[in-house]
């Protein structure tokens, strides 16, 4: 956690308190996106969500290699279960969506799945979601952020409106999976949107990956998937 005092940029005025990172903190919609568009926090993680809490959460923390391995691995699997499965998928990392006055993200990585695949944006901005289509899968690596990623970030996209949001637990080796119903969210071993997609083989994936390269682990899902 640090506090840093931050700049006012041209035509802004100042946060009128100094900036605590790494945790949330009470905020307005427009100093969030004062930080949103600040140099300084080119490299963070942005969140807001007035409809919770009205706070924000500006993450700083370098990214371990325990944290960018189960990313990669992660991003890997999912793409080649869709691949093999003929299921239109785009996967998107780090992207930020705002939507306007309401809700700011960045999740580590987001899908548009099915008939959205072709609603995923392509462009050099922020994604408006006052434009754009919500992402219907959302998952976010947690390596030491596993409480506020099962909690706050999680009503989060539920307000959103994702359809699935998934935590892999880096820790435990563990993917937490929940399905978005009625403006709350249940857990669900088997993914609607990957067709079944069964979340135990993906922890089993994860779980080889500690002892196996990733083109290795690519293999065992080879064989897996090419079962169905």
């Amino acid at each position: 956690m640090t506090a840093i005092a931050t700049p006012r940029l041209k035509n802004q005025e100042p946060i009128s308190q100094p900036l605590i990172t790494d945790q949330w903190i009470s905020a307005t919609w427009e100093e969030f996106v004062q930080i949103l568009e600040n140099p300084l926090y080119a490299d963070s993680r942005c969140y807001y969500d007035k409809n919770q809490f009205r706070q924000m959460r500006i993450e700083t923390e370098l990214v371990n290699s325990a944290h960018a391995l189960d990313h990669g691995m992660t991003l890997f699997a999912i793409s080649l279960y869709c691949t093999l499965a003929a299921i239109p998928a785009r996967g998107l990392i780090n992207c930020s969506y705002t939507k306007t006055g309401v809700q700011g993200c960045q999740p580590d990585i987001s899908y548009y799945i099915g008939e959205s695949a072709s609603l995923a944006p392509r462009s050099n901005s922020v994604v408006n979601l006052d434009e754009f289509a919500v992402p219907n899968l959302v998952i976010e690596i947690s390596s030491s952020t596993l409480g506020d990623d099962l909690g706050k970030k999680r009503l989060l996209y539920e307000q959103l409106g994702a359809s699935e949001y998934w935590v892999v637990d880096v820790q435990e080796v563990k993917i937490i999976a929940f399905e978005m119903i009625d403006g709350g969210s249940r857990q669900i071993t088997e993914s609607k949107l990957l067709g079944g997609l069964a979340i135990a083989d993906l922890e089993f994936a994860l779980r080889l990956s500690r002892e196996k390269s990733q083109s290795e682990v690519g293999a065992w899902l080879l064989q897996k998937y090419s079962d169905r």
